[in-house]
């Protein structure tokens, strides 16, 4: 009966190795490169390298990678203001 139990615990953790890894969705899709403008704007203490633009609101936002969890944050300049780009309005 033991040696049932150590092959089962034995077996369990070999499995576990076995698993996929889930991609991240954004390694999917590359998105272009930060403009240096933006660089040189962006306030200290945000990982620029995870920064991408949205298109829901056009502003840059940047992945900060917390204790527990990642969260999407809007990255700010030195006065703490959203970094966003004007789109022009088309013309008919």
């Amino acid at each position: 009966m033991s040696i049932r139990n150590a092959a089962v615990l034995t077996f369990i953790p070999v499995l576990a190795a076995c698993t996929v890894q889930m991609s991240d969705p954004q390694d999917e899709n590359p998105t272009p490169p930060i403009p240096d403008e933006v660089i040189a704007i962006a306030g200290p203490n945000q990982d620029l390298m995870s920064a991408f633009l949205r298109p829901e609101d056009n502003c840059y936002w940047y992945m900060h990678k917390g204790p527990v969890e990642t969260t999407p944050l809007p990255l700010r300049t030195a006065d703490s203001r959203a970094i966003c780009i004007r789109q022009e309005a088309q013309q008919a």
